[in-house]
């Protein structure tokens, strides 16, 4: 739970970006996206690290949102890519770049009028 007077969208895409700033876990997260829900094992296989690191990323992303954890066939947890906080991290960025949008465009005029004369 974020902290009070916090917005929570912000508190989403704080997640999102702590879980994605690991090149580990934007690989697992590739690919779950390219092959869909895996289990630890069937990560491990096709990313090169143990199934016990896969599984602590894996709790990392989960704790983001960023994955879900389902039962499978014979009690296998097979897990799925979830992309609403990646919206959300997506939104928070598209508003942080709506407020430098119109000063960095001032400042870019600025510097070509400067040029000019």
């Amino acid at each position: 739970m974020p902290p009070e007077g916090t917005d929570p969208a912000e508190a989403v895409a704080e997640g999102v970006f702590t879980a994605l700033a690991d090149p580990t876990r934007r690989a697992i997260l590739a690919d779950l996206a390219a092959h869909g829900p895996s289990t630890a094992t069937d990560l491990a296989g096709r990313v090169p690290i143990s199934r016990q690191a896969i599984t602590k990323h894996l709790d990392r992303l989960a704790e983001a949102g960023l994955v879900t954890a389902e039962p499978g066939e014979r009690r296998r947890i097979r897990h799925r890519v979830r992309s609403a906080p990646m919206r959300t991290a997506q939104r928070y960025l598209a508003a942080l770049a709506r407020d430098w949008d119109g000063p960095l465009a001032a400042l870019s005029d600025h510097l070509d009028q400067e040029t000019r004369t």
